[in-house]
């Protein structure tokens, strides 16, 4: 509903940011990953979003990095994580420490943050493993995760898409890069991605 939002930053308080949008005051709350990134009082930042709708409030929640907020949407999906939790994991890891921990079974390193119970640790390792790339190749994992917040690249674009589409990140990956990319927009890659798996 609200991808991202860009402004001065009047005020930044763990875990609440206010950030003046043309005159209109956002109160948004971020992970500690994004306060360690933010500018001075007074500066202009972009940050992108992800709006919770609850009964008795609306919380627009900020991230530094598209990574940080794929992870966070991620979280929000594994049974007993809340957006407060999912806050508290980002807060306490970067999205690429996070997926570090959920590849190599790290339950110790997911316990020593707070909120988090063994219980509750072991269930975010199988819940989140299917929903993380399999390869340990650092380029392929960065790929993934740590997405550019510039935007200015079509094949990641196209992976971050077909990712928000349904597929696997290893999997969109390798649809992108069996397409010739030079000159071609995200939308004509994703296109011809689609074209090829519908193929096979």
């Amino acid at each position: 509903m609200i991808g991202f939002i860009r402004g001065t930053l009047i005020s930044k308080t763990p875990p609440q940011l206010l950030v003046d949008v043309q005159g209109v005051g956002y109160e948004v709350e971020a992970p500690m990953t994004t306060f360690y990134e933010l500018p001075a009082i007074g500066q202009e930042l972009k940050l992108f979003t992800h709006l919770v709708i609850r009964d008795d409030a609306h919380i627009l929640f900020a991230f530094a990095t598209e990574a940080d907020r794929l992870m966070f949407r991620a979280l929000i999906k594994v049974n007993g994580v809340g957006p407060k939790l999912a806050l508290t994991i980002l807060s306490g890891q970067s999205a690429e420490e996070f997926q570090r921990c959920i590849q190599d079974n790290d339950i110790q390193a997911l316990v020593r943050l707070p909120g988090i119970g063994k219980k509750t640790a072991e269930r975010l390792i199988i819940e989140m493993r299917d929903r993380l790339p399999t390869s340990t190749d650092e380029t392929g994992a960065r790929q993934t995760v740590a997405m550019s917040s510039v935007g200015n690249n079509p094949g990641q674009e196209a992976v971050s898409a077909l990712c928000a589409l349904g597929y696997k990140a290893q999997d969109a990956s390798k649809m992108v890069q069996s397409i010739p990319q030079q000159d071609k927009s995200c939308e004509d890659i994703i296109r011809l991605a689609l074209q090829g798996a519908a193929r096979q």
